[in-house]
């Protein structure tokens, strides 16, 4: 009889244990990808290497390397969050051609300029006087296009552009600290329309502690909102400068800020240009804090019949000018004996709501032609 219960026992434990369900053992978690390595690139096959690699590397490290004639240093195809630092002295090869020699572009990028790194692409090799406007054709130097999210350039050292140093175009959220772009040599050898910084159909960009020594403009707002230039210092070139605005694709420039800067040696220093004959708007423009020196032409130049040149054109009312704060502008003795300290040329009802104060520029000439002008702006 004890057996039998034995046999009782044992067929109930294995009932019981066929009821309930096994459990499942835990599942372990797949280890993380590994991440993206750092990787470095040097020499003439270093700008190949890193454009055909870019989507491998969290951290690119351009250490000396020499970039071929005709083609760029292309990382426009970034993933998102990657590091680009460069290292020793970047150069490209010679050839007449349209660039750029240097583009990125990608969301949340940072790229920095290692201690002593030059970007130079020795543009004295195209320089002849003519800039864009014939001769050799010149290739532009940096686009910095469509840089999104947090993106960061920090620290760039960049001599001697064949033309134009830097293009921002279709960017938002994007900030410049302490960037250099030395084009002095450009003085005595023939750069021409050497622009510091291009920005056009871009939003929420700061640009912060800049210097630029060139032969145009430091900085040009073509188009854009949300636009900062502080800390700059700009000498060689023609000055702070919106636009020209009108005739373009995007015409609209808003909530634009230059301030607590320094513009000398130049042949403006300030100077908001909208196209004779076209449309668009210039609204909540700032300049506050510039201080002006050695000043060749213009201390203050607003205009809306730019015409291929300043001042050429007849004023027209299709590009209005509201909301301009020009504040706290040092210019005492700053213009050139054969320049204008003042001048203001706006269509019919098309300059208003400005604020106009601490204003003091001097050196120059009466410019006797102003018109237009907006109370409390004087010419």
């Amino acid at each position: 009889m004890p057996q039998i219960v034995n046999y009782l026992a044992i067929a109930a434990l294995a009932a019981c244990a066929a009821a309930t369900p096994v459990a499942e053992p835990a599942i372990t978690a797949a280890p993380s990808l590994e991440k993206r390595a750092t990787c470095t690139f040097s020499g003439s096959n270093g700008a190949a290497s890193a454009s055909a690699s870019q989507k491998s590397c969290a951290t690119i490290v351009l250490s000396n390397v020499a970039v071929p004639s005709g083609v760029p240093l292309d990382l426009s195809n970034l993933n998102d969050g990657t590091h680009v630092i460069f290292e020793g002295t970047t150069t490209w090869g010679y050839k007449e051609w349209t660039g750029p020699m240097l583009q990125i572009q990608g969301k949340d990028i940072t790229v920095t300029g290692a201690s002593g790194a030059k970007l130079n692409p020795d543009g004295a090799r195209w320089w002849d006087g003519q800039g864009g406007n014939g001769g050799k054709t010149k290739p532009k130097f940096f686009a910095a296009h469509s840089l999104t999210g947090a993106s960061v350039i920090n620290n760039l050292y960049i001599e001697n552009t064949p033309v134009q140093a830097v293009s921002i175009n279709g960017c938002d959220g994007l900030t410049i600290n302490s960037m250099t772009i030395d084009n002095k040599a450009g003085d005595s050898a023939g750069g021409h329309n050497t622009d510091g910084f291009d920005i056009g159909s871009s939003s929420n960009v700061v640009i912060n502690g800049a210097t630029v020594y060139n032969q145009d403009d430091c900085v040009a707002v073509n188009s854009g909102t949300d636009i900062t230039f502080s800390g700059g210092y700009c000498s060689g070139g023609h000055g702070l400068s919106i636009g020209s605005v009108g005739g373009r694709s995007d015409n609209t420039v808003d909530n634009v800020t230059f301030k607590d800067s320094t513009v000398t040696k130049s042949d403006n220093g300030i100077r908001v240009k909208a196209t004779e004959g076209t449309t668009g708007t210039i609204k909540g423009v700032t300049y506050s804090g510039i201080t002006l020196s050695s000043i060749a032409k213009y201390g203050i130049l607003i205009e809306q019949n730019y015409k291929g040149g300043d001042l050429k054109g007849s004023p027209t009312s299709g590009v209005p000018i509201t909301g301009l704060t020009i504040s706290g502008i040092s210019g005492t003795g700053a213009v050139a004996s054969s320049g204008y300290d003042i001048a203001i040329v706006c269509g019919s009802g098309a300059c208003s709501g400005w604020t106009w104060s601490n204003v003091k520029v001097t050196g120059g000439k009466t410019y006797g032609s102003c018109q237009n002008v907006p109370s409390p702006a004087s010419c």
